[in-house]
């Protein structure tokens, strides 16, 4: 990939995103396992108690700090007796059970040493999919920060298959931010940025802004983590796409940098916000609600949806998969099988087929009042961006 110098507005560009974080009022934390732990792949005190004097002293200038961590697992592994990141499910369930307790224990322990109390947060994907876990995590949070306490965040590995399975906490950090709104994300990682190319080949250079995932179509990252965590570069970058999408910058940087990147000088990878923060309910559509089923639409409807301003009627429907109840999240598709948006379906999968291509005028005649209704009102309607910037 050939890449030239930043130019002067770039870098100007880069100064104010980080001169914004320096200034944020309220951020969110995200650190990964292998920040965590030492060569021999334990719980590395002397990294956790850093990182925690770090967050003490941002909250001491009044800002309000979240901490989403990993490790639970890493940290059970010395006390069962493990030689490394359990491989089946059973045994990385037992490391996270044993090992929850020390790393909260730890933190508690180190931010008492500044008279700081912290709240153990323990979620699942469910937490953030279904709309009343959503509401209950996002008021339990905000109920924490204004009672001062600093959340300790982590997946609940314990009984959460596919967080033990795939590695979440990337993502779980960007739909922490978004419900409790926070001007800014910090990704710690055992990295210093993101590269133009491989970091350990000579010649790649680090990109200290991103303004468009465009920008970075091109560069090589990969899906692998390290030995004690799960989530490599590829996570990372799904969790930034989630969090810049709807207004929140983020830095991309080494555990160590922390200091530096919350002061905004120049480290890491900085991701600009691109695009406008939606509501706490239009968010959980977009992405954290686990879709229930599919709606085929015709080319017409199509362009209505990715329109934005048109609810789905049956008459632009032509395909339903899947099982679901009216109220469930459904994804929409376009004739090719494009995801071009989400939406709160009005009707149970097993009545829509008999009104399919209908018109509402012709399905209240016939069935009555409520079957004049939209299959997707507008209001419950979140368009893909990538499908309408193709669109357009």
């Amino acid at each position: 990939m050939t890449t030239t110098a930043p130019s002067s507005s770039t870098l100007d560009q880069a100064s104010d995103i980080r001169s914004a974080i320096a200034e944020a009022r309220r951020i969110v934390i995200k650190i990964g396992s292998s920040s965590l732990t030492g060569p021999d792949g334990r719980l590395s005190v002397e990294n956790l108690t850093a990182l925690v004097d770090v967050i003490a002293a941002r909250r001491a200038q009044g800002t309000e700090v979240l901490l989403v961590t990993s490790g639970a697992i890493a940290a059970g592994i010395a006390p069962l007796g493990l030689t490394g990141r359990p491989k089946d499910l059973a045994t990385a369930q037992a490391a996270a059970s044993v090992g929850q307790g020390l790393l909260v224990a730890r933190y508690a322990a180190a931010f008492a040493e500044h008279n700081v109390r912290v709240g153990q947060v323990l979620l699942t994907a469910e937490d953030t999919m279904r709309r009343s876990h959503y509401r209950n995590t996002q008021r339990a949070l905000e109920r924490l920060l204004g009672l001062g306490i600093v959340p300790i965040i982590n997946e609940n590995d314990t009984v959460a298959t596919d967080e033990i399975r795939f590695g979440d906490n990337d993502r779980l950090a960007a739909l922490v931010s978004h419900i409790v709104r926070a001007d800014a994300m910090i990704l710690l990682t055992d990295v210093d940025g993101l590269y133009d190319g491989p970091p350990k080949i000579e010649g790649s250079k680090r990109i200290p802004l991103v303004t468009s995932f465009a920008q970075i179509a091109d560069v090589e990252v990969t899906t692998k983590g390290s030995s004690v965590g799960t989530g490599g570069m590829v996570s990372k970058l799904d969790s930034v796409r989630i969090a810049s999408a709807t207004g929140i910058p983020v830095v991309l940087t080494l555990a160590a940098n922390v200091p530096a990147a919350l002061a905004g000088e120049d480290v890491g990878t900085c991701f600009t916000a691109t695009g406008k923060r939606m509501s706490r309910r239009r968010l959980w559509l977009a992405y954290a609600a686990k879709v229930r089923g599919r709606l085929i639409v015709d080319d017409g409807a199509a362009r209505a949806v990715l329109g934005g301003l048109a609810s789905l009627l049956p008459a632009g429907v032509t395909g339903v998969e899947g099982t679901f109840d009216a109220n469930d999240p459904v994804e929409v598709l376009d004739q090719q099988g494009r995801v071009i948006g989400r939406g709160l379906v009005g009707f149970d999968s097993s009545e829509l087929p008999k009104l399919l291509g209908r018109s509402t005028t012709s399905l209240k005649d016939e069935h009555g009042d409520g079957y004049d209704r939209a299959v997707v009102h507008r209001d419950d309607l979140v368009v893909n961006p990538k499908a309408r910037k193709h669109a357009l």
